[in-house]
């Protein structure tokens, strides 16, 4: 995979401020508003129209990075789709996250059909290199259709009361959607979900180091992968 590279120069501000305000926007239900304040209480006269624009050009790159990184999943994907109304038009935002919780894989689309279904399958796939031991559905039936073109034979479960793995995937990006007040264009939203799922996947921390000093020692290791990610190390 390539390595995209990322150029700061050119910049009024420092590689660590304009890195340290996209991973606020990123991170946490902040408005491009409240970020601005943020940053003037400490000192940091930056705009909100400078903070967008740094989102939009370092939030991608900073994503892929982070998502090179990204650990194998676990062999058990839960899948799911969720409506998002833009500019007064329905899409369908569909997830993929494994049994650990953590996102695998995110694609906004106007329909809610076979072949939608069978592109998350396809490029999940194409993405982690391997064919899961089993997908766990809603009772859409398009799951069912697309899952008998691409992998027969692999172990489906289609209930409503075994997904709420994926269903619970859904409330950070539903916060956000109500504190950004809805969403401008599907590239737009495409663009931020992806870059706040692969932040989002990288600083929470697991059932399993749900110790203080395990909470600690995780959120170091994250702030060295988003620095090492943002070339700052």
């Amino acid at each position: 995979m390539q390595t995209l590279k990322i150029k700061y120069k050119r910049h009024r501000f420092p590689s660590q401020i304009i890195t340290h305000v996209v991973w606020l926007y990123a991170r946490f239900n902040l408005s491009l508003r409240e970020v601005e304040e943020m940053m003037l209480e400490r000192g940091v006269d930056v705009s909100y129209e400078t903070i967008r624009r740094w989102t939009v050009k370092f939030g991608p790159v900073i994503t892929h990075a982070l998502r090179r990184r990204q650990p194998r999943p676990g062999d058990v994907w839960h899948l799911d789709e969720v409506v998002v109304k833009i500019a007064g038009r329905s899409y369908w935002l569909w997830r993929a996250v494994d049994q650990h919780g953590v996102v695998l894989e995110e694609i906004l689309q106007s329909r809610r059909d076979k072949r939608a279904a069978k592109r998350l399958l396809v490029k999940l796939m194409k993405r982690w290199g391997f064919v899961p031991k089993r997908i766990i559905t809603d009772k859409l039936r398009s799951y069912g259709a697309a899952k008998r073109e691409v992998v027969p034979g692999l172990d489906h479960l289609s209930h409503k009361g075994l997904n709420n793995r994926a269903e619970n995937s859904h409330l950070p990006f539903r916060k956000r959607e109500r504190a950004m007040q809805g969403f401008r264009s599907p590239g737009t939203l495409q663009r931020f979900v992806s870059m706040q799922s692969a932040i989002r996947n990288r600083f929470s921390v697991p059932a399993r180091r749900r110790f203080a000093l395990n909470i600690r020692y995780h959120r170091l290791e994250a702030f060295d992968a988003w620095k090492s990610a943002a070339k700052l190390a």
